[in-house]
Parts: structure tokens; C-alpha cells; sequence
């Protein structure tokens, strides 16, 4: 018997204060599935820390496509900004947090460049 949460397969890609796990998981039935956690460091005044942790389960019925759509837009965006990094820090001094701003439909503009050409 498969426990739900099997871990069969974990890599970590750090950047920044930002930690992405991607982690090969195995359902009760026997299948896989993956999950992509975005984990964030948050330094309180007292100078302890906090993680924030976000988390997407990805399905094999949903790959293909997702592969796709995430093939696309990192695609644009390097055909239209390039690879260098762009800072927004100089433009955001003024503002004390350089976060993306989520829209009302809980969107938010940050994208960082992954590519999953193993799925």
C-alpha cells in the first residue's frame, strides 16, 4: 500500500530569498504527481525568521499542456526583454517592497524561468 504523500523524486532550485522544491510524489493508487512549492524567507524585527510557502500540484493529465503554456510565455518574454536581468529596485526605491502586485483576479506579474523539459 502507497502512502499518500510518498516522496519519490526532490530537487531544489534556491534563487534569492526564494527556494522552489519540486518534488515527485505518488498518490494511494500507485501514480505520480507533482508538486512545485515556492518557499520564502521573511526576517522579522526581532531578527527570527518565517516561510511563507505556496504550493501547485501538477497532474499527468495536465503536463502536455502545461509544459506548453509555460514554454510560450517564457518565450516571450526572453524574445521581448532578453536574458539580463532587469532590477526593479532604483525604480522602486521610493516603495519599500519590490513585490509584484497581485490583480484582482489574484494574479501577480512575477514569472521566474523554469523549464521542464524532464515532464
Amino acid at each position: 500500500m502507497y502512502d499518500r504523500e510518498q516522496d519519490i523524486l526532490s530537487k531544489a532550485l534556491r534563487a534569492g530569498r526564494r527556494t522552489y522544491f519540486f518534488d515527485v510524489k505518488t498518490t494511494k493508487a500507485g501514480d505520480y504527481y507533482l508538486t512545485i512549492t515556492e518557499s520564502k524567507k521573511f526576517t522579522n524585527e526581532d531578527g527570527s525568521f518565517h516561510f511563507k510557502k505556496h504550493k501547485i500540484y501538477l497532474y499527468k493529465e495536465d503536463f502536455n499542456e502545461f509544459k506548453t503554456i509555460l514554454d510560450e510565455m517564457t518565450n516571450f518574454i526572453i524574445n521581448e526583454k532578453g536574458e539580463d536581468i532587469i532590477s526593479d529596485f532604483q525604480k522602486n526605491s521610493e516603495n519599500s517592497s519590490v513585490e509584484p502586485q497581485e490583480t484582482e483576479d489574484g494574479d501577480n506579474n512575477q514569472f521566474t524561468d523554469v523549464h521542464f523539459d524532464d515532464i
